[in-house]
C-alpha cells in the first residue's frame, strides 16, 4: 500500500506540506501508522503540482529511490510553490517493475492522479477487461504496467468520451470496476476479485478523492479543512500529517472539494 497526499488552497511552498509536518509523507515512507499491507514505502515517490498563475499542464518530479534518500527533494520543495499539490510514496505490488513509468502521479492534460490500493492478481484478472474498454487513443497513452495507471486510463476514457465531471468520471470508473470484479460478470473468479482504490485527482481548481474497496477494508484516508496552519485550504491524506481536526473519509465514498472548499461526500452504491 502507498501513502497519498492532496492539497488545494492558497499557494504554498511544497516543503510546507511535503516535508515540514511532524508526520509528513517522508516520515510515512518509513514509519507509517495505518498501513495494512507492507511495512515501508521504499519503492519510489512522486509529487505533482499546477502552476498557480498559468493554465499549463501540471509538473511532476518522480524518483525510484525512497523519498528519504532523495537528495534533491529538500531543495526542490523549498523552491516550488503551488495551490494544487499531489504526492505519494510507493510500496510496489509484488511483481511490478520498479521504474519511472510505474511512478505516480500520472498526468493527462490538466489532470493529476494518484492511487493507493491494488487489484488482486491484476494481470490475471482485470488487466485485459479494462484494456478492452479503452479507445486506441487512451490505450496508447499507457506507459507502465500497474493497475493504478489502468484505472487512470479507464477514468480518462469515461471522462473524455462522455464529458463527465471529475466526480462523475471517478464514480463511473469505480462502479465499472466493481461490476467487472463481480463473479456473475467475471466468471473466472468464484469469490469475486478483491480490489481497493483510494484515489486523489486534481485539475488545479478542485480535488476529488475516493475511499473504496471490494472484498476488504479500504485503506485509511482523511480530510482536513481550514486548519490554523493551512487556512482556507483542504488537505486529503492517507494519514493525518499533524494534530488537528482530521475527519476519516467514509468507506465506499467519493469526496469532492471545489473552488469554495466545501466538502461534498457521495456514497458509492
Amino acid at each position: 500500500m502507498c501513502r497519498l497526499l492532496g492539497y488545494l488552497g492558497p499557494s504554498i511552498l511544497l516543503d510546507r506540506i511535503l516535508c515540514k509536518p511532524e508526520h509528513s509523507l517522508i516520515i510515512q515512507s518509513y514509519q507509517p501508522r495505518e498501513m495494512t499491507s507492507g511495512l515501508l514505502n521504499a519503492d519510489g515517490f512522486g509529487v505533482g503540482w499546477h502552476h498557480p498563475q498559468q493554465e499549463t499542464d501540471p509538473f511532476t518530479y518522480k524518483s525510484t529511490v525512497p523519498i528519504w534518500n532523495e537528495v534533491n527533494i529538500s531543495s526542490l520543495s523549498r523552491y516550488v510553490e503551488s495551490n494544487s499539490i499531489l504526492a505519494y510514496v510507493r510500496s510496489a505490488t509484488a511483481g511490478q517493475a520498479l521504474d519511472l513509468s510505474n511512478c505516480q502521479p500520472f498526468v493527462r492534460d490538466r489532470i493529476l492522479f494518484v492511487h493507493n490500493g491494488a487489484i488482486k492478481h491484476f494481470r490475471q484478472t482485470l488487466y485485459r477487461p479494462i484494456r478492452n474498454l479503452l479507445s486506441d487513443r487512451v490505450y496508447q497513452s499507457i506507459d507502465g504496467t500497474t493497475d493504478s495507471e489502468h484505472i487512470f486510463a479507464l477514468f480518462n476514457e469515461l471522462r473524455e468520451n462522455n464529458s463527465l465531471s471529475l466526480e462523475d468520471a471517478l464514480y463511473k470508473t469505480l462502479t465499472i470496476l466493481a461490476e467487472m470484479a463481480n463473479p456473475p460478470t467475471f466468471p473466472l473468479s468464484k469469490q469475486g476479485i478483491e480490489l481497493s482504490a483510494n484515489v486523489i485527482i486534481s485539475d488545479g481548481s478542485q480535488l476529488v478523492a475516493s475511499r473504496f474497496a471490494l472484498g476488504n477494508t479500504p485503506p485509511s484516508l482523511y480530510w482536513l479543512r481550514d486548519d490554523p496552519t493551512f487556512p482556507e485550504a483542504v488537505i486529503i491524506a492517507s494519514e493525518p500529517l499533524f494534530a488537528g481536526n482530521w475527519h476519516s473519509c467514509p468507506e465506499q465514498s467519493i469526496i469532492s472539494v471545489g473552488k469554495d472548499f466545501d466538502i461534498n461526500i457521495r456514497t458509492i452504491s
